[in-house]
């Protein structure tokens, strides 16, 4: 391989008009993919047929079809106007809030308003009978009808806050009429602001929240951030290439191939037509320009070396090349296997996003290894010499180079405390525990996301789950013994401190007049309107459900109660054999699939452990160097890992595809250290003197990849998304604490572990030691 790259090299800038044109094509096929991807993927996939589509499934013969009623729902809204104030229940209060909502009413974009004053009425008579009385009414009158709407069903706990002073309002949008973000979001609230307007005593505060403002919010901070940010990283990286290198050719040399590898790596993934994922339209850019530029640094750096020797920059090109495309290639590919095995995640987004950084991390090695040579080997390489001398990293690389001195001295301890503390933080890291939070993917100082919370806080959640009860045909309708299981059922749910406010059937059955055994109060249910009833019954398909709010707290605070109820509720089955009973919901399916977080990451990283283990022992053809390449892959993980847990974050989605992506970063320097130290192997006289060369050798680009790599994610740690934030500042931790590793853990371990080839020179019949090795050793020690 090595001779098949020193000819690649050789090949590459001898033949430039044919590696121009080669890039030119690929340029080309990335263009069209951001003009039109279509154009050329329609040549290789076939439109799907319309006779292709799944028929619905018909309803058996022996389940009736329910009536064609629309069942009141307290959560299927498309949005929650949140609205606040000190006392609703007052002549004034009344008032202004009848007209905020009649102006809602008024609006196109609304379709319904579902709010206290127009639940469905409960009494047996069905007589119309107002919750809120009107604005002529006593005083007394209003602070009854507070009692009363707090003994509603469907009003105390669910539509009006336990306190009061919170009062949400049910918005469904009539999608027709809504032309831009703003109809479905700022104007409602700014609709209901001018009506609150004329009673500037009330002081009311209004917000929207629910799923389209969420979805919404979550968008438009996604197209924020992902110009925004990309911009901040890239002058960060321009400015630090520039402090380090003090080139302004060696700079745009650098630059330029990581640039257009982004570009490339854009274009062709467009024809995947992967849409609205923030992971890979922010932060795949980033990533791979980052990985790209470690390996263009390093390739700068030895052909800067080269010519500053003397070599012309023809030659230089091609010995620079020569000399790192190979440990080039190596980091590519770890680094790639690492994105690639994220593919092997349920999560459809972090499937996407392995498969989209692997080929930008691809991509960006062809940019690399064909642009820096090819433009140093022209008019534009002339002179990238120049600065070497004032390199900020060259010019105090003598000051660090007495580490070296210390890590070979204190080898054995340096190596046992490496070993001991990549276990120690590895079993630290073992206590991260999966979450989800439906808040995660929203910027934190968004309204949507303030008013969630603040509904999290009154009403014990703005999310719904369910238990759902289902009884065989053996039951009548009106059996008593279903009323019983619900009953059971609400006070489990009740128990818990974390479930908010249940209801159910008998929640309506207990609002209404009177008293008595269970099989004679079952019947009132035929006295409910059907709307109401049917929300939490259907005989038809015989089904009953409790619902019940949950906060956002994170699926892992709800492990533990979800898995007490659905003990207590295998319990109930056992007493009642004629039933079915199971929790169903948004926050009970992530509870059941969150061990596949642990899952995911396990496969993930383990196959990209694995493999890159194997890559690097295949490649250096030593067990020993595979073995000894663990502890400093393995430890900037680690440490990451703590402190997450020292942080007191859990385990989420985002922390999977990191984890992944800094093994493929971490892994970097080892390898090119490694490739040095064997270099430097086959002609030093001794082992020490071989890692002595190989820190001096590769130091320098090792020092200013991280310095570049810590900037480029700094400036995404100032995000406003936490994603984005705990994405960078695991990778800054990764690639700090990666850099710490290469320069005292690697060295340390080498020198107690290693043993690289030594090359003897036949001259004369005889066996002689290189005998300028020989005096460089005596002068290093």
């Amino acid at each position: 391989m090595r001779d098949f790259f020193h000819w690649a090299a050789a090949f590459s800038i001898q033949h430039r008009r044919l590696v121009l044109g080669l890039l030119a094509i690929l340029t080309l096929v990335s263009a069209i993919g951001y003009v039109n991807p279509r154009l050329l993927s329609a040549l290789f996939i076939q439109p799907q047929q319309a006779d292709q589509v799944a028929s619905e499934k018909a309803p058996s013969s022996d389940e009736a079809e329910p009536p064609n009623v629309s069942p009141i729902s307290l959560s299927n809204s498309d949005a929650v106007l949140v609205v606040e104030a000190e006392d609703f229940f007052t002549p004034r209060a009344v008032t202004a809030l009848g007209q905020v909502v009649d102006e809602l009413e008024a609006m196109d974009q609304v379709a319904s308003v579902l709010w206290m004053d127009c639940v469905p009425i409960l009494n047996i008579f069905g007589l119309p009978e107002p919750l809120l009385p009107r604005a002529t009414a006593s005083q007394a009158r209003f602070d009854k009808s507070r009692e009363k709407a707090m003994q509603h069903p469907l009003v105390g706990g669910q539509l009006l806050s336990d306190d009061t002073r919170t009062l949400l309002m049910l918005v469904n949008l009539d999608y027709y009429f809504v032309f831009s973000d703003e109809d479905a979001t700022t104007a409602l609230r700014e609709t209901a602001e001018r009506v609150a307007a004329n009673y500037p005593d009330l002081k009311f505060r209004f917000r929207v929240t629910g799923r389209v403002p969420s979805a919404i919010a979550a968008i438009s901070r996604h197209e924020a951030n992902q110009l925004k940010y990309q911009l901040f990283g890239y002058g960060m990286i321009l400015l630090m290439s520039l402090i380090l290198f003090r080139g302004i050719r060696a700079v745009i040399i650098v630059s330029l191939a990581p640039a257009i590898g982004i570009f490339w790596t854009l274009g062709c993934i467009r024809y995947f037509e992967y849409n609205d994922n923030p992971l890979i339209d922010v932060i795949v850019p980033i990533l791979v320009s980052l990985v790209g530029l470690t390996d263009g640094v390093h390739l700068m750096v030895q052909i800067r070396k080269l010519r500053a020797a003397g070599a012309d920059y023809v030659d230089a090109s091609i010995q620079g090349l020569q000399q790192v495309g190979l440990a080039c290639f190596l980091t590519s590919l770890t680094t790639a296997i690492g994105f690639g095995s994220l593919m092997l995640a349920d999560s459809v987004w972090v499937q996407q996003f392995g498969l989209c950084s692997m080929i930008g991390v691809l991509l960006c090695f062809v940019a690399v290894t064909t642009i820096i040579p090819l433009a140093c080997s022209s008019w534009l390489g002339q002179g990238i010499e120049r600065g070497l001398d004032r390199s900020l990293i060259d010019q105090n690389l003598g000051r660090i180079e007495g580490l070296i001195t210390v890590v070979l001295r204190r080898r054995r301890l340096l190596s046992a405390s490496g070993i001991l503390l990549t276990a120690v933080l590895v079993f630290i890291s073992l206590s991260l525990k999966p979450d989800h939070r439906n808040s995660d993917s929203l910027p934190e100082s968004a309204e949507a996301t303030q008013a969630l919370f603040h509904v999290d806080r009154a009403f014990g959640g703005l999310e719904f789950s369910r238990v759902e009860i289902n009884w065989d045909a053996t039951l009548e309708p009106n059996a008593p013994e279903i009323l019983q299981v619900v009953q059971q059922v609400d006070d489990l749910l009740r128990a818990e401190e974390l479930i908010g406010h249940p209801l159910s059937i008998r929640n309506l059955i207990d609002a209404q007049p009177g008293s008595g055994p269970l099989e004679e109060r079952m019947t009132l249910l035929e006295l409910l309107p059907p709307p109401l009833k049917r929300a939490f019954y259907t005989p038809e398909r015989r089904q009953a459900v409790v619902n019940f709010r949950v906060q956002d707290l994170g699926i892992a605070a709800y492990g533990p109660v979800f898995e007490r109820l659905e003990q207590e509720l295998a319990q109930i089955e056992e007493a009642h054999p004629n039933f079915q009973v199971s929790l169903a919901g948004g926050a009970v399916r992530r509870w059941r699939n969150l061990y596949q977080i642990v899952v995911d990451l396990a496969a993930s990283l383990g196959t990209a452990s694995l493999v890159i283990w194997i890559v690097l022992t295949i490649f250096f053809r030593s067990l020993r160097l595979g073995l000894i390449s663990i502890v400093p892959n393995a430890f900037p993980l680690a440490l990451t890992g703590a402190y997450l847990v020292f942080a007191g974050y859990n385990l989420e989605i985002v922390m999977v595809c990191n984890f992944t992506v800094c093994l493929g970063i971490a892994v970097d320097d080892t390898i090119h250290f490694l490739t040095r130290y064997l270099e430097e192997g086959r002609q030093a006289t001794s082992n020490d003197l071989a890692i002595r060369r190989a820190f001096t050798g590769v130091g320098t680009a090792l020092i200013m990849t991280t310095a570049v790599l810590v900037a480029g994610f700094g400036i995404v740690t100032f995000s406003d998304s936490r994603d984005h934030h705990i994405f960078a500042t695991m990778g800054a931790i990764t690639v700090a604490s990666a850099l710490f590793c290469d320069l005292v853990f690697l060295p340390a371990l080498l020198a107690c572990f290693g043993r690289p080839e030594k090359k003897a020179l036949v001259e004369g019949g005889s066996i002689r030691l290189d005998e300028q090795a020989m005096a460089e050793d005596c002068c290093l020690r």
